[in-house]
């Protein structure tokens, strides 16, 4: 009885902190999409600002915790094996949310990233949906730290969207081509990085560069 109540609390705990890091990347994310469109701040310069300062926070608390020491680098540079179950959930419902919410909004998602004045003018509610794939982003980035890293996030975000549109500016097929790049990364990556004996993270950024760079 005892054991099963340490497990509760260790999943309670493990849940808690996955939704404080989304609560917190996504009001980064908002200050960040404030910034740049009413403070006449450029968006690369608040996204810096606001790094910083999640970094200088993060590396405070570690600090004062006491008796707390996290294995950093698998926050800096990713490490699959660290990837629970509860981790894998969180990714499928992720996944299916924005499934939903790309299949009913896709054309209003497409006028907002392409052409704001255009969706401005059609009377859509462009704020609203450009804080909504803030936040989209944000969980992203809190579900896949695990995986790459925080260090290779930007990688992971970036290159199979690049590599698909070196051949297609189809925004469908960059969609789906890069979902499939994306998978077929994930797994060359982990079972090379397993032969190799090498980081799974930094080698799936690898071989996304190496299919960018042919």
């Amino acid at each position: 009885m005892l054991r099963s109540e340490v497990w509760a609390w260790v999943f309670i705990w493990e849940q808690t902190r996955i939704l404080m890091a989304m609560l917190f990347s996504i009001l980064s994310a908002f200050g960040v999409e404030w910034a740049s469109k009413t403070q006449n701040v450029r968006e690369d310069s608040a996204i810096a600002g606001v790094w910083s300062l999640g970094m200088a926070l993060g590396v405070i608390f570690i600090f004062l915790t006491p008796g707390y020491a996290p294995n950093l680098s698998a926050y800096l540079f990713g490490n699959i094996l660290t990837i629970s179950t509860a981790d894998i959930l969180w990714i499928l419902g992720l996944v299916v949310l924005l499934i939903l919410i790309f299949s009913l909004f896709l054309r209003e998602i497409v006028y907002v990233a392409f052409d704001r004045d255009f969706a401005v003018t059609q009377g859509l509610p462009v704020k609203w949906i450009e804080y909504t794939m803030m936040c989209f982003i944000a969980m992203t980035i809190v579900l896949s730290i695990r995986l790459v890293g925080i260090m290779l996030l930007m990688s992971l975000l970036t290159l199979p969207q690049i590599t698909v549109n070196l051949f297609t500016s189809d925004f469908k097929k960059i969609m789906w081509g890069s979902i499939a790049i994306g998978f077929l990364g994930c797994v060359s990556g982990l079972v090379l990085s397993y032969f190799l004996n090498v980081p799974s993270g930094a080698f799936i950024i690898l071989f996304w560069w190496s299919s960018f760079w042919p």
